[in-house]
This record gives structure tokens, sequence and C-alpha cells, in this order.
């Protein structure tokens, strides 16, 4: 019997969800039933199957019921999508006394969000014999009373509904009395008894008659009273009510006393069997004798309790008006009272789902959350409209569902602008006054490597001295990111090509996590003052952003260089050399000039000369700018005839360095003085004469008849008198140095020199390669040519024609 009863309600439930399904179209809403009382477990559908849902994919989405605040009825299978009972139902304790017993069920599918709405329809089953009140009815009728006389019995109750409940009522048989049933709608039958015979108090008294109530089960199911009437005597006019019917309205949340209606009935007797009393009826519900009160003389009924629209719309409550006869008679009439709804509940925001992070680069509309509004009120009352309240990238879209909104990205985002939104979403009615609620959600904003790392600086300017130590770090470069996490992440590394203006990022390292570049070996401000190269900041992101910056390294000099003699410098490479002067020369004669150089530029490179060592220091004073050695006084026979002078050099440098350089000072009587001359100037003619060859050869720019005229001339000079006064040796022009070469080494090269002494006002001036001596043309500047004397004639000439070569000289 059982099994053929499940297998009845299988075939039930599935035609339901089938015609559901018909009806429904594309909705996502499906319908069960199951009958009230089922065992836990019980299968009520598979819901994945009626909705078309991969099985594999509800557990990994989440798929469940979304509850209320007590314990749920149904719970859903993740791994097949079958909805059972989770617990025993009662239908009249979810229902109570409802036609239909409906459970609306929300089920949420996530990652994407999904909603859908189950209903499941309890079935009654006949679990319930009809009850009446009271086992036993005393009902006392005065004999007089006319045939069609009725008299209102307590009607039975039966907690199942439909066919379930009392469907009809049996009256033991006898010949006075017979039972008539009016319908009141809801379940409820109320029986009369209805006098079919006149009753006659001499024959009978008492008459004990048994009401049976009948429900419709199958087999039905019944219940008993016993009813005693006893025949009494006199009053035979009973009260009659002046309206036919009454109804009203109040306002829900009535404060007590309010009076909601008053009745009024008559009796035509006279005395004690008129007066009237007035009292609720035997069939009204417990429930109303708390909300509202009679009056029994005035009839008036007013408010004593909660009136609440949302629990009960209306109300039917029997009145009764009974005499005061000594059998009192009594009228029954209804009250229709309908209650008028009132803003007095405000909405309810329900977050259904919700995503509590989203991706800054998501679409527009992408869906964050899924609100639920419920308002208990009804009409314009239960009318919601929902808004958020801040000025958010976020909006709130209607759903297909009334009162269902989604909340959606309505522009882009960013979270390095702002990286969470606090988002209230406010729900108003349109009540009068109308009634809001707020609710309020977090949005997180998550990162995406969106942005380039950025170098504090752009470009890079340092300043390295030279002599660095390759152990050290010579400087740093730092970039930042605006993402976070392993999209902020940087590394560093320095861009390496074939370009020629690179070549020197092959000689540093860079720490690729802080930025910090070494070099592998020292830098030289000689060899190297300025570069540039590349360094390029990476991010850790899924896909990688760079930037590259250009750092300008530029060497500073250092005082590692000491100054180098250029003159004197001896045949053997050091730095002494042998002067003659005449013994009659004035205060002031130039003797020599000391010439140096330094590498180092700036006051590392700036010389300074000084007498270290001097026989006598009243005969000779040193320039300490340009290292001129002169007279201070005339020579006395006294003196002696040879002076040694060391000089010392030193650059301007923090830590000085230095160099000395020994000049020998012959004084010789004028007639040797101008001898040795004559000797210096033909032995020197043969070696300036193959000077001028190789250098003529080497240029191969001066002509053969240009070289045969000169030394045609170079001979005419020097036959010529050597008779010379005095006064030639003081020549302001004349420096006391004849022509002569000049050769050096400096590291890896070897220099030579060719003309003739530099006199007052030569300078070293920094070439190309920073290390060029320039020579004045002294002769062009006196716009003369003096032919005073042989030697001087030939050293004007060859030096003269060198002079223009010392540039190719220097340096080669």
């Amino acid at each position: 019997m059982e099994q053929r009863r499940w297998r009845a309600a299988r075939w039930w439930i599935a035609f339901i969800v089938v015609v559901d399904m018909l009806c429904s179209g594309a909705s996502a809403q499906i319908r069960y039933s199951i009958s009230e009382e089922v065992k836990e477990g019980t299968v009520v559908g598979n819901i994945a199957k009626d909705l078309g849902l991969e099985r594999t994919m509800l557990k990994d989405r989440g798929y469940r019921i979304v509850g209320g605040s007590t314990e749920p009825l149904f719970e859903v299978n993740q791994n097949d999508g079958i909805l059972y009972v989770k617990r025993q139902i009662d239908r009249e304790e979810v229902c109570e006394r409802s036609s239909t017993c409906l459970i609306s069920l929300k089920t949420v599918l996530e990652n994407p969000l999904e909603i859908h709405y189950v209903s499941v329809e309890v079935l009654d089953i006949n679990d319930h014999a009809p009850i009446f009140p009271e086992k036993e009815k005393l009902l006392e009728i005065f004999e007089s009373a006319l045939p069609g006389a009725r008299f209102q019995l307590q009607a039975a109750r039966d907690p199942d509904g439909g066919q379930y409940s009392v469907q009809q009522y049996k009256l033991s048989h006898n010949e006075h009395f017979r039972v008539e049933v009016k319908d009141r709608g809801e379940d409820r039958k109320i029986p009369f008894l209805v006098l079919q015979k006149q009753l006659d108090r001499e024959t009978a008294v008492k008459h004990r008659l048994l009401l049976t109530a009948i429900d419709g089960g199958k087999p039905p199911k019944s219940g008993n009273l016993e009813i005693h009437v006893d025949v009494l005597d006199v009053n035979d006019n009973a009260p009659v009510f002046i309206k036919d019917t009454y109804a009203t309205t109040v306002r829900e949340n009535s404060p007590a006393g309010t009076l909601v209606i008053q009745i009024n009935a008559t009796d035509v007797d006279e005395g004690t069997n008129g007066v009237i009393t007035y009292s609720f009826g035997n069939e009204v519900d417990l429930k109303l004798l708390d909300l509202f009160s009679v009056n029994p003389i005035t009839g008036e009924i007013k408010v004593t309790g909660l009136i609440d629209f949302e629990e009960n719309k209306s109300y039917d409550i029997d009145i009764q008006a009974s005499d005061k006869g000594q059998i009192p008679l009594t009228a029954d009439k209804s009250v229709t009272i309908t209650i008028i709804d009132v803003n007095d509940n405000a909405p309810e925001i329900e977050v259904t789902s919700f995503s509590n992070s989203v991706p800054e680069n998501a679409r527009i509309g992408t869906t964050v959350a899924l609100i639920s509004v419920t308002d208990l009120d009804s009409g314009i009352n239960g009318k919601v409209i929902c808004t958020i309240k801040e000025d958010v990238p976020f909006t709130l879209s209607p759903s297909m569902q009334d009162n269902m909104f989604a909340v959606v990205t309505k522009s882009q985002l960013d979270r390095e602008h702002q990286s969470m939104y606090d988002v209230t979403i406010v729900a108003k009615d349109a009540g009068d006054p109308p009634l809001t609620s707020e609710n309020r959600i977090s949005v997180l904003v998550s990162d995406v490597n969106d942005n380039n790392p950025q170098f504090n600086s752009s470009p890079y300017t340092f300043y390295v001295t030279e002599n660095n130590d390759p152990a050290a770090s010579l400087f740093s470069v730092k970039a930042s990111d605006l993402d976070e996490g392993d999209n902020a992440v940087i590394s560093y590394h320095i861009l390496r090509h074939g370009s020629e203006g690179n070549k020197l990022a092959s000689i540093l390292n860079i720490n690729p996590e802080n930025g910090d570049i070494l070099s592998l070996k020292s830098f030289d401000f000689e060899n190297l003052k300025t570069f540039q190269f590349q360094v390029v900041a990476t991010d850790s992101g899924t896909k990688q952003l760079s930037n590259n910056v250009t750092v300008n390294v530029y060497i500073l000099d250092q005082n590692d260089n000491a100054p180098v003699i250029l003159y004197p410098v001896s045949a053997n490479g050091t730095a002494e050399g042998v002067e003659e002067i005449p013994r009659n020369v004035n205060a002031g004669h130039l003797v020599a000039k000391v010439r140096a150089y330094d590498a180092d530029i700036g006051y590392n490179g700036w010389l300074l000369y000084s007498l270290k060592e001097v026989t006598d220091h009243s005969l000779f004073a040193l320039d300490r700018y340009t290292g001129q050695i002169r007279t201070l006084r005339s020579f006395t026979e006294t003196d002696d005839a040879e002076h040694k002078l060391v000089i010392l050099v030193k650059d301007n440098g923090n830590v000085s360095l230095s160099a000395t350089a020994t000049v020998v000072v012959k004084v010789v009587e004028p007639k040797e003085a101008f001898a040795a001359s004559d000797v210096k100037s033909s032995a020197k003619d043969e070696d300036e004469n193959n000077m001028a060859f190789y250098l003529i050869i080497t240029l191969g720019s001066v002509s053969t008849l240009f070289l045969i005229s000169i030394i045609v001339l170079i001979t005419m000079q020097c036959t010529k008198s050597t008779d010379y006064s005095s006064k030639h040796l003081q020549e302001t022009n004349y420096d006391g140095t004849l022509c002569h070469s000049i050769q050096y080494r400096s590291g890896d090269r070897r220099y030579m020199l060719v003309g003739p002494r530099m006199s007052i006002g030569s300078t070293i001036v920094p070439g190309s390669n920073g290390n060029t001596l320039v020579v004045p043309d002294r002769r062009r500047a006196s716009g003369e040519v003096r032919n005073t004397h042989k030697a001087s004639v030939c050293c004007v000439v060859v030096c003269g024609l060198y002079r223009d070569s010392i540039n190719i000289g220097y340096g080669y």
C-alpha cells in the first residue's frame, strides 16, 4: 500500500514538474510536490537535471539553497543536484490553514552568479480526525419554538486542509431535528441544528442527539459531539438585528480603544425578555479575543490589540445578540472587518550572492553582487526603489525577478586610484511617509599589471672620481611601480648592445634587486672623461612591463699625475741643463726658463715653481708662475763662475705631487760667450739642415728649389763679420737660449721639441691630446729680423722653419 502511494506521489510530482516547465517556458523557476510527513532524506526532485545543469559543475560553482534564519526543510546534494527533505514536514505547522502550502526556495550558483527559484508544494495527507471543541453541548429550546428554528452548533476542527478537512455532518436519527451545514469558506462548515417538528415539553423534556463530523479521507475519519436538548417554556421571540450585513474598515496599528463598528438588535418581547446583551459568537477564534472587544450593552466593537495587515487582511467576527428571558433567545450576525494597510514595514535588503573583489580591468557591466529586496507592505507601500548612496563606479541593474537587483560596474576601475569601495545600497518604498533601509558591502579592487616601472629621475647624472675601487658601488638607480604584489617587484639590468657608445657598459655590473651599479675596473680621467649607458627596470607581472633610463657618468679628475719637466732635459733623460751667460749682463736678465706640464686638469694641473737649492740667493730669482730664472743683480769679480739651481715644480692638488729640475749656470766672459755661441751655431748647422731635409721629405710640400735657396741664404749669412758689441746681448727679446732640440719620455711615448728656447710668455696649451706645446713666434711679434750675427740668423731661419712643425714633433 505504501509503495503504491509513493509511486502515485512520484507520478504526480513528475506531472506537475512537466506542466510547470511547459507553462513557464524559458523561466528558471521549477516546481515540485511532496506529501507531508515523509521521511528525512526523501527525494523531492533532480534540480540539476530539470534545469539542464551539468552535475560536475554544481560543486565547483557552490550550488546551494539560500536559507533564512530557521532550520531549512530541504537540502540539495552538490554532487548530483538532487533535492531531498532534510527534516520531517508537518503541513499544518508550516502553512496552518492555507488551502495551498507552497514553499519557495532560492538556489544560487556562484562564479558566475546565477539564481534559480524552486517551489515545493507540500501535499496534505489525512493525518488528523475532526475534533469538536467540547464533547457535549447543552441546548435549551422553548417548546414554543416553531419548526425551522435554527440553533448554531460549534463546528468541528480538522487541521488537515482541502478534501481532508471536515466535509459533512451527520445527526443521529430522530423526528424533531435535522442538521444543516453553512459553508463559511476557508474549510469552515458550520453545523446548525434545525427544528423540523415542534417540541412538546409534556411529551419529552430532554432529547439526546449525536452529531458526527466526517472528513474526506479514504477511509474517512470522524469526530462526535453529544447534544443534550432541554425543552423550555415561555420566551418565544428572539432578537432581530437592524441590518442584514455589517461591514467596516480599520487601519492597521490603530491604538487600543479605537471604535470599529457598532451593531444593534431589537426584541419585541417585553421586560427582561426584550433586554438584549451582545457577545462574541461561539465560533470566534481565540486570537480575535485578543484583538477586539464587544460592549455587551451598546454593541460597540473596539480595538484591544495590535492589528497587523501583514498577518491578516480581514476578519469575520460572529456576534451574538441574546435577550434576558428566562430562556434567552439569541440571534447571530457576522461582522466583516477589512484591515487597511499602513506603511509600517521598511524594505529588507538581502545580499543573495557577493564577490568581495573585482579585477581593475573588469569590463563595464561585470556583476559584483546580487541583491534581493522585500517589503511586507502591500500596494504602493510595498513598491521599492533601490539606489546606491555613494558616487562610486557601480550601479544597480534590475533583474527579471521583481525586487531583484545586480550590482554591476558602470565605469572602468583603477586600483592605483582607489583600491576599495564601500557601496551603500538604499531601498526606499513608495509609502507616505516613505521608509528606507540600507545595506553596505565593501568591494575590493584587485590589481592587474597595468603600470610600467618609473625611475625616480630621467636621465640620471652621476659624478665618479677616477681611480675608483672596482669592488665598491658607484651609484644606484631606483624605480617604483604603482602596482602591488608581484606586479610591483622590480628587477634591473643594463642594456647591452654593440653600438660604439655602449661598449663601456660591458665593464659595468648592476644588482638586479636594488639597482646598485659597480664597475669591474677603475676609471682613468686622462683616458675617459664621460660616457653613458641605459638601465632597464622590469616588473614581475604575468605580462612583464619595463622602462629604461639613460645614465650619464662624468669622471672627476684626481691628482694622480706628477709634473713632467720639459726643459731642461739632458741627453740621458734627466732634468738637468747647463746655461752660459756673459758676466756683464744686467739685473733682470733672463737666464733660462724651466718648462713643465701636468696631465691633470684644473687645480691638479696648475704648476708652481720654487727654488729648492741655490748657491747664491742674491744672484738669481725664480718666477713661481712662469718658471723664468732671472738675475737679481750684475755679477762681480768675486762671484763664482758656476752656480747650481735646483727648481721644485709642484701642482696644486690636495696631496701635492712634484718634480725637480737642475739648472747649472756658468758665468763666462763676453767674448767667450760669443765664441761659444759661434761654436754651437756651427755645430748645429749640419743637424738643423738634416732635420729640415727630413721634415721636407715628410711633409712633401717644400720644393727642391726652395731648399737650395735656404741653404744658399744660410751660407751667405754665416760668412759675415763676427764683430759684435755688447749692446746686442742686451736685446730685450733675447732670452739667452740658443736654438736647440729637446727629447723626453712620458709613459709609452717619446717626445721631441725642435726650436729656440722658450722666452717669457711661452705657454703649454692643451691641444687635441692635451699635451701639445705651442711656442709663440717672437720674430713675427717684433716685426723685424736681425742679421748682426751669423748664429742668430742661422737660428732664426732654421728654427723658424721648424716652428710651424713643432706640433707634429711633439707627442709623435
